[in-house]
């Protein structure tokens, strides 16, 4: 779901050259995957898909080392076969808008319809800095949304928030990287392009950027988590005392 609705979206405002779609389109597509990806998978893992929160979970102890390895090689086979999936949908469209060239740079660039690609005024460090703080954004967010100790979300109402967390990390941090926040959502498809016809150069291009969307959000992730419990989770009381607190000051107030 989030691949595929995500991929494809790109794919129709990039090939249909601003006329079947713009940025916003792109933000809300990603969002809505995001949202019907959790709502699949929630019942099963929790929905991990993103490696950066699944290292995390790991690291935090809430994770054993199968889980680990399990979910993320279901991420990279769900990310891989979607981008395969819109490569099929679109195939006649690319070949058409690039004549048979497929190439990661130049007027009919069509590589960044799988992976992300900095924007070519922002420098490495400016990138990491980006894909870093959105990742400790998305990661706050889904802290907050999930957290039953401070104020969660209900249940059913979960997967449709952290959509639009997603989405809005888009809409206020997407200029410069393309927001990846996912090394699942950004390895897996440079990878079949690489296979594809795009070639090497999807690893070698803008001074070799792949291996920031990998990275920048798994600390990212960490960092956030960090940031919560220090100024939020540390804080809060357990549901039960909270609610004991509540009738023991009900029962003085009468």
């Amino acid at each position: 779901f989030l691949q595929v609705f995500g991929l494809s979206s790109v794919a129709q405002v990039v090939l249909g050259k601003g006329n079947s779609g713009q940025y916003l389109s792109i933000n809300m597509a990603f969002g809505i995957g995001v949202t019907l990806g959790i709502y699949a998978a929630g019942g099963v893992s929790g929905a991990h898909m993103n490696a950066a929160i699944t290292i995390t979970q790991y690291i935090l102890g809430n994770l054993s080392g199968t889980s680990l390895v399990a979910y993320i090689i279901g991420q990279f086979l769900g990310s891989f076969t979607a981008a395969a999936t819109v490569f099929a949908v679109y195939y006649d469209a690319i070949y058409h808008y690039t004549n048979g060239s497929l190439t990661v740079s130049g007027p009919t660039a069509t590589a960044m319809i799988f992976s992300t690609y900095p924007a070519p005024n922002v420098t490495l460090q400016g990138a990491f800095f980006t894909e870093f703080t959105a990742t400790v954004m998305l990661i706050l967010g889904i802290l907050v949304i999930h957290d039953e100790k401070n104020n969660a979300a209900v249940t059913g109402a979960q997967p449709m928030l952290t959509g639009m967390l997603v989405l809005g990390i888009g809409l206020g941090m997407g200029l410069n990287t393309g927001y990846a926040i996912n090394p699942s959502r950004d390895l897996p498809p440079r990878i079949f392009t690489a296979i594809a016809g795009w070639g090497m150069d999807v690893f070698k291009a803008e001074h070799a950027w792949w291996w920031i969307p990998v990275t920048a959000p798994v600390l990212g992730s960490l960092a956030g988590v960090l940031i919560y419990k220090l100024f939020i989770d540390f804080h809060n009381y357990p549901a039960h005392e909270t609610e004991h607190e509540k009738e023991q000051a009900g029962m003085e107030t009468s």
